[in-house]
């Protein structure tokens, strides 16, 4: 068992480097290091001399093409990437995001810019958490644990709740004004096509695309300032039908026609009260092949019995899925993939350039054929529900394209762009 953390390196640690104004190629490794001593833990070059398992500068392929390197990496343990001091460390983390299946995927993912700590869990199969702290904060020796289990036990990190629970929870939560709405006597059509543009929003926002959390300080300055939640959300929703700014916030505009209508159903102190509760929880953990059966049943009078009742899950989906769509797909590719690869051996001996050039081509051709089809494949759904076999099939589809575009960027073909 290691020593307590001595309260005097620590405050030698805070004192160090919240005078540092070094740019973030100069801080970044002294940084590290230093912590290391401070935590009582080997840095990369004397835990692992060959930079095998744990290093600075860790190469690995963008997950959207190209290389790049994480700033330290421990297998099994984290990736860990720095910004300069003030620096967008959200910026960061999407950087992580796109080398950590290249890393191995570690269990944690750390931005820092020095002054900041940022530690975001990457379980499988559980909500992300994030912990968040500051320079100062190490003398709460709760923070200083966070940082002592990236070394020794990350799965003390791992979070206890999982999808599922949330979702459940995400979608009783959405029920409740479903049901205070209807009691209100708000049409079910008006109810459902405002509470799905309202779980959109939740979604968007707990993902990055909406802006800076806009629709929680939306719930925030209404239940402050009341009567004025109509008014805001409205002119949210007309942002994001047209594009446009809500205060200092640029909002961008999304297609597909959800908020063609921007109609508000005004929320009464309650219903503000159960939404706020449901806007708290971490909306991009939420299953939507289970969120989509809990929302509909909230929304049915005639179903509503069945909300605790079992649901078709997304394996059972998968059952139908698999070998109908995708099985017979993944194996047109395993042809495919021979295919190409056969050409690239030609073209490696082609003689002259035309010839080279002709192969090329025949390869672009090859994978573009392919892809054409992926992208032109049109889904029946037989039950006609909540959606679940759409969003999953979609999914599956996404996920083949996604192995298509990984394909042709390690042979370094012609860059291709996700449509599906």
């Amino acid at each position: 068992m290691q020593a307590p953390v001595a309260t005097n390196e620590i405050e030698s640690f805070i004192r160090k480097w919240r005078r540092a104004e070094l740019k973030e190629r100069s801080a970044s490794q002294e940084h590290f290091i230093d912590l290391c001593r401070v935590l009582g833990e080997k840095t990369p070059a004397e835990a692992d001399p060959k930079g095998e398992w744990y290093c600075f500068e860790a190469g690995a392929s963008k997950l959207g093409g190209g290389d790049g390197f994480a700033d330290v990496w421990m297998r099994d343990h984290f990736a860990w990437e720095y910004k300069g001091k003030k620096k967008n460390l959200n910026a960061a983390y999407l950087q992580l995001c796109q080398y950590r299946e290249d890393l191995g995927n570690p269990p944690l993912l750390v931005v820092c810019d020095t002054d900041r700590f940022e530690v975001h869990t990457n379980f499988t199969a559980t909500v992300k958490k994030i912990y968040s702290f500051r320079l100062q904060d190490l003398r709460d020796g709760t923070n200083v644990r966070v940082l002592e289990n990236l070394f020794r036990e990350p799965e003390k990190l791992r979070p206890s709740d999982t999808p599922e629970s949330v979702t459940i929870d995400a979608a009783a939560r959405i029920a409740q004004i479903a049901i205070s709405l209807e009691r209100r006597g708000i049409s079910p059509e008006r109810a459902a096509h405002f509470l799905v543009q309202i779980v959109f929003c939740l979604f968007a926002e707990d993902v990055g695309v909406l802006p800076n959390h806009l629709f929680r300080h939306i719930l925030t300055a209404s239940t402050k300032h009341g009567g004025h939640f109509e008014r805001f959300t409205r002119d949210l929703f007309v942002a994001l039908r047209d594009g446009g700014f809500i205060g200092f916030e640029e909002v961008p505009w999304f297609d597909g026609g959800l908020f063609v209508n921007d109609a508000v159903v005004d929320l009464s102190e309650e219903e503000l009260y159960r939404l706020r509760e449901a806007a708290n929880l971490d909306w991009s953990t939420v299953e939507p092949a289970t969120f989509g059966t809990l929302f509909e049943r909230s929304l049915d009078p005639e179903k509503r019995q069945q909300l605790g009742a079992h649901y078709t899950s997304p394996e059972d989906i998968q059952a139908i899925l698999e070998p109908v769509i995708f099985k017979p797909l993944r194996q047109e590719w395993e042809i495919v993939k021979n295919q190409i690869d056969e050409l690239l051996i030609k073209r490696e001996t082609a003689k002259g350039i035309r010839a080279s050039a002709a192969l090329t081509k025949l390869v672009d051709a090859t994978v573009g054929a392919f892809l054409d089809k992926l992208r032109s494949i049109t889904i029946l759904d037989p039950a006609c529900g909540s959606g679940n076999f759409l969003y999953l099939a979609l999914r599956g589809l996404k996920d083949l394209e996604g192995d298509v575009i990984a394909y042709t960027t390690e042979r370094n073909l012609t860059q291709q762009l996700p449509f599906v």
